[in-house]
């Protein structure tokens, strides 16, 4: 099977938000197999997906600060992920709505999103945005609007008019989701992910921890970034 790109995935270097939370986390892969064909495309090719279906796959499901779908759903799935990670971005892109569209619209799952921050600054600012939308109920609007648009690590591509943008296709004015980046609900849910991080065994993104809503979590390690990589453990853990 293929390594991970160790430049990308194994890390070796601090989270850039260590400083706000009092520690670090070097990273590696939780993923045994990587199809890099995608994340390898120009990002200017990836930026013009077609927009309706973005839109699409969020529709009519209830989001609430990082939590997508169904409070009550059986089965919980933490995605700890960095906003510019383009291994992050390839498993939205193609696995994520497969996984919303077969469990979450039928309340079978719920997904949670723990941002993490140590590819640069701008993951951060990234992160501080889509946290803030989640204060207006929009974080995976518009998490996986950055994920259609994302470009090259650290280039400075997450702008101002990038991010308003990807906000305003969200339903929000940009405005007032940047003057909620500081607010202290947001510091608490960065510090919240990374904390969760360190303590699951994370080392390296995207990762995923699934179990019993209101249980253990058990961090999976998936043999693809593909549906193929994730539904036959979503599968066996309904069946139990």
């Amino acid at each position: 099977m293929k390594t991970l790109d160790n430049r990308r995935l194994r890390l070796g270097v601090a989270i850039a938000a260590a400083a706000l939370v009092g520690g670090a986390l070097i990273a590696g892969s939780q993923i045994d197999a990587v199809d890099k064909t995608e994340a390898a495309e120009p990002a200017a090719l990836r930026a013009a997906a077609p927009r309706a279906a973005e839109k699409r796959v969020f529709a009519g499901i209830r989001q609430q600060g990082a939590v997508l779908g169904n409070e009550q759903a059986p089965l919980t799935l933490v995605e700890f992920a960095d906003l510019q990670c383009p291994y992050c971005a390839q498993w939205a892109r193609g696995t994520l709505p497969v996984v919303v569209s077969r469990y979450v619209r039928a309340g079978a799952l719920r997904i949670e999103f723990r941002p993490l921050t140590f590819l640069g600054s701008d993951s951060l600012l990234a992160a501080r945005t889509a946290v803030a939308a989640g204060t207006h109920g929009r974080l995976w609007d518009v998490v996986h609007g950055l994920y259609q648009v994302q470009g090259a690590e650290n280039s400075g591509w997450v702008t101002d008019d990038v991010l308003a943008d990807v906000v305003g296709r969200a339903g929000l004015d940009y405005d007032r989701v940047a003057a909620d980046r500081d607010l202290p609900a947001v510091e608490r849910e960065l510090t919240k992910a990374q904390t969760e991080a360190t303590a699951a065994g994370v080392t390296g993104v995207p990762a995923f921890a699934l179990g019993r809503t209101g249980g253990q979590l058990t961090l999976l390690r998936l043999s693809s970034l593909g549906p193929e990589g994730i539904i036959p453990t979503i599968e066996a853990e309904l069946a139990q």
